[in-house]
């Protein structure tokens, strides 16, 4: 049984570089914060060291196991939904590899608790930066958010940003089976659906630095579902 109100959701595969840092990092930092860590059957073996600091932190750290790789998307609602059936209050999107900084987890959770409902470590507001990141890169995912902008009508700066907090009565409002998106777009239309259910949201600067250990995950198909999707967020009941 847990005594936290928070959960950190991290999908991984292959991240056996990151992950043990990660986790004590986090549960050094934060001793009321759990983590759940969501592995896609990573053939370098990220599950199996998962499973030893299980044992070093019994009751704050826990392992979903999944067959293949199913997605980022996938992951996280499965992960929300987790949370939700065990009551936590506050409930993040991290990735595994510190280009999100285990620092700013209390700058998100402090946003929702001065009264937003869903917080957004934000690389394009005002006071955000991208460190490590070729311009080319930096240039195509700025230029994605301001497209986003323009077809959703909304005015949140980085719309495909992944460190996020959320207050669990966001999840339990929005539909989660009905967010199919795996990637980008993913993270576009949990930030939609929370608008459109007329959710606070606000954005945190953060420094997002790219990862220095394994491999970034993008790729064209990502890409592609994030510039067709947003056509199709319009029509959906989120």
């Amino acid at each position: 049984m847990h005594n936290s109100d928070s959960l950190l959701i991290i999908p991984t595969y292959n991240e056996k570089e990151n992950v043990e840092k990660m986790a004590h990092i986090l549960m050094e930092t934060y001793p009321l914060v759990d983590i759940l860590f969501i592995d896609d059957n990573s053939p370098d073996g990220t599950a199996h060291l998962i499973k030893e600091l299980i044992k070093t932190y019994p009751d704050r750290i826990y392992l979903e196991e999944r067959i293949e790789k199913l997605g980022l998307g996938t992951a996280y609602i499965h992960g929300f939904k987790w949370a939700l059936s065990r009551h936590y209050s506050f409930i993040f999107e991290m990735d595994c590899d510190f280009s999100h900084n285990p620092a700013d987890v209390a700058r998100l959770k402090n946003a929702c608790l001065e009264g937003a409902y869903v917080a957004i470590g934000s690389r394009y507001c005002k006071g955000g930066k991208v460190e490590n990141w070729p311009m080319k890169r930096i240039l195509m995912s700025y230029f994605a958010s301001v497209y986003v902008r323009l077809i959703l009508w909304i005015s949140i700066k980085d719309t495909t940003a992944g460190f996020k907090c959320y207050r669990a009565d966001v999840l339990r409002k929005i539909n989660l089976d009905q967010i199919i998106f795996k990637g980008y777009a993913f993270q576009i239309c949990m930030k939609y659906a929370a608008l459109q259910h007329k959710f606070k949201v606000v954005e945190v600067p953060i420094t997002f630095i790219d990862r220095i250990y394994g491999e970034s995950k993008m790729s064209t198909g990502i890409f592609k579902e994030a510039f067709f999707g947003v056509w199709k967020m319009k029509t959906m009941k989120l």
